[in-house]
């Protein structure tokens, strides 16, 4: 449907998506500055990832419709953090983690995996991996949360960004890529 570096590129827009949704919803205006420090921050990372950038129409709207989601879930968790119900990160978990699990349990059934699905196959050891996998995520939801209430919306999907750069020259540094 999309290759991975039309997927980066696609998913570097998440702060205009994010500005605009303020802008739009909230009546949200940020300084001219703002605005045009942006620009090498969405270009980095798409000269960062550039390569292949082919994708079929319906793999591009899947694309877009997902960063413009992206935008969308961290400006609501921000300002479900910051503006009217002023909830905690735990308990932004609490509420969200029942309605993702039913999410990923319907994607898993619909798309076969549950018929694919062994838990023999898993052992001690496979648990006790899966609950060190599910520990670790709850703490990167946790300090993602809190550093969403502290820097607010538009870093985050900044940061995000620069995420995505760092990672590819590590990952050309590490596997000696050209």
């Amino acid at each position: 449907m999309v290759t991975i570096p039309f997927h980066q590129t696609v998913r570097a827009l998440t702060p205009v998506f994010t500005v605009a949704i303020y802008r739009v919803v909230f009546a949200g205006i940020y300084g001219t500055a703002t605005y045009i420090s942006l620009i090498p921050v969405i270009v980095g990372v798409m000269l960062a990832s550039y390569g292949d950038l082919t994708a079929t129409t319906v793999g591009f709207i899947i694309t877009l419709i997902g960063t413009f989601l992206a935008a969308v879930k961290t400006v609501a968790t921000n300002r479900l953090q910051t503006a009217g119900l002023h909830l905690s990160a735990l308990e932004l978990l609490y509420r969200m983690s029942p309605i993702a699990c039913l999410q990923s349990l319907l994607v898993a059934y619909l798309t076969g995996e549950f018929t694919r699905f062994d838990p023999r196959a898993f052992g001690a050891t496979g648990l006790l991996l899966l609950l060190g996998n599910g520990a670790i995520a709850f703490g990167l939801n946790v300090a993602s949360f809190e550093a969403n209430k502290r820097a607010g919306a538009l870093t985050m999907t900044i940061a995000a960004n620069i995420k995505q750069v760092l990672t590819i020259i590590l990952s050309v540094v590490l596997w000696d890529l050209p």
